[in-house]
């Protein structure tokens, strides 16, 4: 094994998560790794603080389709180390990988938290599945708690994730409820 992919296999050891709870550890890992440059998911590599590349984004990808939570609903907890995340990076060079993963990741939560059936998470959050084969596409579907939480972790943000902000107005359009209902769910300054 070369160098780098023996450094990949330790950290990847080392966040392997076991359950749902650390998996949104581990992605918290990642989060301390983009802030500060520095720690196991930037071994090996050249890696800027503040800044998230598409090995970051697959890091993401990798904790939250592990085997041991791929048929569990994706976690508020995980959800908002995804956020934080986002938050982190200051510069982005991932061809946009880690929004389409937060956005469908924020689906498959809303969804799974309402009721709903939600696909394995590797199908889910595949580059190759399109969020709108899955996601839900009506908010009388979704519990309205979960769509104000979604919309006050995307407030005052300095990064608008753009499919996110979709989802949530498509969500919201498509029931046809007035917004008055849904105090707060969408700063429609954000679009």
């Amino acid at each position: 094994m070369s160098a780098p992919s023996t450094k990949i296999a330790e950290a990847f050891a080392v966040l392997q998560p076991s359950c749902r709870k650390t998996a949104a550890h581990a992605l918290t890992i990642v989060r301390d790794g983009v802030i500060t440059g520095e720690g196991p998911t930037t071994k090996g590599r050249i890696h800027f603080s503040r800044a998230l590349d598409a090995d970051d984004a697959a890091w993401c990808a990798r904790i939250l389709t592990a085997t041991a939570v791929e048929h569990q609903p994706i976690s508020r907890a995980e959800v908002e180390a995804l956020f934080e995340i986002s938050d982190a990076a200051a510069e982005r060079s991932d061809d946009g990988r880690f929004d389409e993963l937060l956005a469908k990741a924020v689906a498959h939560h809303a969804a799974s938290e309402s009721g709903l059936p939600v696909p394995p998470r590797t199908v889910a959050l595949s580059p190759d599945t399109d969020i709108e084969s899955w996601a839900p596409t009506k908010a009388m579907n979704i519990d309205t708690k979960v769509l104000e939480w979604i919309a006050s972790q995307m407030r005052g943000k300095r990064r608008t994730n753009r499919a996110l902000a979709t989802m949530v107005a498509t969500l919201v359009g498509a029931a046809a409820v007035p917004l008055a209902q849904l105090p707060g769910v969408l700063d429609m300054g954000m679009m």
